[in-house]
């Protein structure tokens, strides 16, 4: 990486981290972008070309999520099914994190009080639902548009986040992929 690369990334990272700490401090609502800007010394108009929107400030790592998520289908041991690496991906990658460190439960609590972040960040996982259908269709010989490649990249993507309120959100992620796993299953033995 160049200089300037380094410094567009510092700049960036910057303006990320002041907008994180306003918002944990006051709450997303309270907190308005000239009061970011002027936190990360930087003018509006530059805090804008690294983030398009307010919400897009609280999330950061969407490629990078998507390159793990990737990953797990495409690198998974032999033998292992895909709503199998799936589930495992979404136990220590989406579940791990939220018991572990305080700040990412701060985080947490911050987008699941805050309407507008819980629908930003829904919509910017389920983005993910195009890449994970054609991984998931490559892995299994099946046509790209095939629709069962897409529904169980959706529910896989969903799951997670509908077990967050439970009471053992472990336990339920293990069952809501058990279901995809049974169904996958059945599906797979069909065709073969």
């Amino acid at each position: 990486m160049g200089r300037r690369e380094r410094k567009k990334a510092a700049t960036r990272q910057a303006i990320a981290d002041a907008a994180l700490h306003l918002f944990l401090e006051r709450g997303y609502d309270e907190v308005g972008i000239r009061e970011i800007a002027d936190a990360a010394d930087v003018s509006t108009t530059t805090l804008f070309k690294h983030f398009p929107v307010k919400e897009a400030l609280v999330f950061d790592e969407d490629d990078e999520q998507e390159t793990r998520l990737l990953a797990a289908v495409r690198e998974r041991p032999e033998g292992q099914s895909i709503p199998s690496a799936l589930r495992e991906h979404a136990l220590t990658n989406r579940l791990a994190a939220v018991h572990g460190d305080p700040r990412f439960t701060a985080f947490t609590n911050l987008v699941s009080a805050t309407p507008a972040l819980r629908d930003y960040a829904q919509s910017m996982w389920l983005r993910h639902t195009t890449a994970l259908a054609r991984a998931i269709a490559e892995e299994s010989g099946l046509a790209a548009d095939d629709p069962t490649c897409t529904a169980l990249a959706h529910f896989a993507l969903q799951a997670p986040r509908a077990v967050y309120a439970h009471d053992n959100p472990r336990q339920a992620v293990t069952r809501a992929f058990d279901l995809l796993e049974h169904g996958w299953n059945a599906l797979t033995q069909v065709r073969n």
